[in-house]
């Protein structure tokens, strides 16, 4: 049979990091793909204890019924308190919808704003997933360039003027692919810049928590005045991908229009795993968790860097940041396409990372990669790493 596609779909590809995993679960690849918490560190003895007491309690009858699309209101009450660590203050559980993952709450603020033609603004390099919400939408995601701190305002501007976009989507602590921040001042005149133009930021913040060194700095959001900043987090990088938990604080207008769009998509979040974030966070569980896995986090980003230093070709620089689960690198001066090697990388040395290009809005970044060190072991970064260098040094 002959399908019949949607036009949208000649826009779309697989999603990189997805489609290297599937080559990853074949086993014996050591993997800095993925933006994975530890496996060893997750909170599995504490899930189970707070998934069998609710199972076994009276609420058990709530939790296996449909919910309200927003999300159970003593959770999103637990996470609105939970979000004034983040700087977004003065908000209660009507100011939260939770989703199901950080990556649901770019795609609702997507769908609720964006037209066919439409163009959207996104720090080049950017989180691969927006790029692909964006292509769905029928929209153009357009790069703006990153500076010392941040975004370059000049030409964020300069973008804004030219192409009236709606949006703006930015990851302006330890940023999915290259791990940089953004300083006060730069989040404060992002807010400033995109309410005078009337463009809605997307915030997306899951993973603020997740520091090392350095100070925490306020989120975009919490400088928001004129009510166009869409706050995202995620528990995924700090309790469990798997369970699939986010949440989105916004206007009540944009939050409305968010929540209209999920209803056609998922009704509402799983119930059971909303019910444990909301234990969670009351007990002080996930406080008491990131406490536990910084400490492994921190010794793991120092050893790549030190690897990344030690065996990497001289022309390779790489960042350094402050926390986060991600380093960023660049071949200067060398012709290396990060993307044609890949597959050759992945049988040659048993290790894989995430090709530069598709982080781009431009396609370009051909020689960049990401690498995560959050889940691979030190043993495996050391010799992952290794491997690569060689690899690459013989590619030059």
């Amino acid at each position: 049979m002959e399908y019949r596609f949607s036009a949208r779909m000649g826009k779309l590809s697989g999603n990189a990091t997805r489609e290297i995993l599937k080559l990853i679960k074949r086993g014996g690849i050591i993997s800095f793909a993925g933006g994975l918490p530890a496996g060893d560190m997750l909170p599995s003895a504490e899930l189970a204890a707070v998934t069998a007491e609710i199972l076994n309690s009276p609420r058990v009858k709530e939790v296996m019924q449909y919910d309200v699309t927003e999300g159970a209101p003593e959770t999103r009450a637990e996470i609105a308190e939970y979000l004034g660590g983040f700087g977004v203050r003065n908000i209660g559980a009507d100011d939260v919808q939770i989703v199901s993952g950080g990556q649901q709450g770019i795609d609702l603020a997507c769908r609720a704003l964006l037209d066919k033609g439409d163009y959207a603004l996104v720090e080049n390099p950017t989180y691969l997933a927006a790029l692909q919400i964006v292509a769905s939408c029928e929209a153009e995601a357009i790069g703006v360039k990153a500076a010392a701190g941040g975004l370059d305002l000049n030409d964020l501007e300069d973008k804004i003027k030219k192409y009236n976009p709606k949006l703006l989507y930015v990851v302006p602590t330890f940023s999915n692919p290259t791990g940089g921040s953004y300083s006060a001042d730069n989040r404060k005149r992002i807010a400033e810049l995109t309410a005078r133009y009337g463009v809605v930021v997307v915030e997306d913040d899951p993973y603020a928590k997740l520091r090392f060194t350095g100070e925490a700095v306020p989120s975009i959001k919490s400088t928001d005045k004129a009510g166009n900043v869409i706050y995202l987090t995620s528990f995924s990088k700090i309790v469990s991908p798997g369970m699939r938990i986010g949440a989105a604080c916004a206007a009540p207008d944009l939050l409305r229009r968010m929540t209209v769009c999920k209803q056609g998509i998922d009704v509402h979040t799983n119930s059971l795993s909303v019910a444990v974030i909301g234990e969670f966070l009351k007990r002080g569980i996930i406080a008491r968790h990131v406490e536990k896995v910084l400490p492994i986090y921190k010794k793991k980003q120092k050893l790549i860097v030190e690897c990344l230093d030690r065996y990497m070709p001289a022309c390779y620089r790489h960042t350094d940041p402050e926390g986060g689960l991600f380093i960023w690198g660049r071949f200067e001066g060398a012709k290396i396409d990060t993307q044609t090697l890949l597959p050759e990388a992945i049988e040659t040395c048993k290790a894989a990372y995430v090709q530069g290009n598709v982080f781009y809005a431009d396609d370009s970044g051909h020689d960049c990669l990401r690498l995560n060190f959050s889940n691979p072991s030190e043993t495996d970064i050391e010799r992952g790493i290794k491997g690569l260098g060689s690899f690459f040094k013989k590619k030059i």
